[in-house]
């Protein structure tokens, strides 16, 4: 099944979704961040998993909606953290309206999600809500774990990791586990499907970070450097400073993140000429690689068609390789 009928199907069905209509400044911000694009990976991830076991995926639409849901009251909330002004090119919900709504709209919008799994048979229904509480906490420990990093002065590049598996990749494993427990797949098959997720979503989220760095800024949507300008401690930023504490880049780099005044585009003109002395890129893009050939190696074990599996191998190659 192509990519795009599964997206199709997804935005079909969110567009034609309400969570709720009184009062309209609860619903309104909710309804706002969903109409503003994503690329709605996450929901694709368990309808082609669904499609495995399945014949009639669709039966699986409406709880991989609650993926996509979640994910996005993660995001509500997120930009508030970080007192983020554009989501996706546009003004975020805090700051269209006020935080207090876009707290309380993210609050329903957790909600949401729950009354969306609730369409899953009764069969798998304990299981289908005891990982979705599971992955809901981690995801939080490391949103908590990225907030408290931006102001440590150690972070390892093995916190770093675990930092993403949580923050980012766990929902990955998530989408596509619930797409096998909705078909009724064996338990092995279960577990090897929330590998291959949560070993994409790694490599996906260190190629997120190259990108960030050395992206065409035509491709990529949003400004290039981005994370060198804040100081974000990115894998690629701990290895740097890891393999070039004695050497003279290593003094470099330290001098500007201690600065607290400077021309942005500068600092980041710099700061990849001294990434690329170091042969950051090569090294970060080699362990991407690394995770998404862990998440290959899970999915040629799974006990179905190749046939089956390609729309999945397929979706992977385009996540590694993508440029923005």
């Amino acid at each position: 099944m192509p990519l795009n009928t599964y997206l199709e199907a997804i935005n079909n069905e969110l567009e034609g979704y309400s969570y709720g209509e009184n009062p309209p400044e609860l619903y309104a911000p909710i309804k706002y961040l969903m109409s503003i694009g994503g690329k709605r990976l996450r929901p694709a991830l368990t309808l082609m998993a669904a499609n495995m076991w399945l014949y009639k995926w669709q039966k699986a639409l409406k709880p991989a909606l609650a993926v996509e849901v979640f994910h996005n009251f993660t995001l509500m909330h997120d930009d508030i953290m970080d007192n983020a002004p554009a989501r996706r090119g546009k003004p975020t919900v805090h700051e269209k309206w006020d935080v207090n709504t876009a707290i309380l709209s993210g609050d329903v919008m957790l909600v949401a999600a729950y009354k969306l799994l609730e369409n899953v048979e009764d069969s798998v229904f304990k299981k289908v809500f005891s990982r979705f509480n599971q992955t809901a906490s981690e995801v939080c420990e490391g949103q908590m774990m990225d907030m408290d990093f931006a102001i440590r002065k150690n972070v390892s590049k093995e916190e770093y990791i675990e930092m993403i598996r949580l923050k980012t990749s766990v929902l990955l494993g998530y989408a596509l586990e619930l797409g096998g427990l909705i078909a009724e797949a064996d338990e092995e098959s279960v577990k090897l499907l929330y590998s291959i997720g949560e070993n994409m979503g790694i490599g996906f989220q260190l190629k997120d970070d190259i990108l960030d760095v050395y992206a065409d800024p035509k491709k990529f949507g949003k400004q290039v450097g981005g994370d060198i300008i804040e100081n974000k401690k990115t894998w690629l930023l701990l290895h740097a400073l890891e393999v070039s504490e004695n050497l003279s880049e290593g003094a470099r780099l330290r001098e500007w993140l201690k600065k607290t005044s400077f021309d942005p585009m500068e600092k980041v003109s710099d700061v990849r000429e001294i990434f690329n002395s170091l042969e950051i890129k090569p090294a970060a893009e080699a362990l991407s690689v690394h995770y998404f050939d862990i998440a290959f190696a899970a999915l040629d074990k799974l006990n179905v068609s190749e046939e089956k599996k390609q729309p999945l191998k397929a979706f992977g190659l385009q996540l590694l390789n993508r440029e923005n």
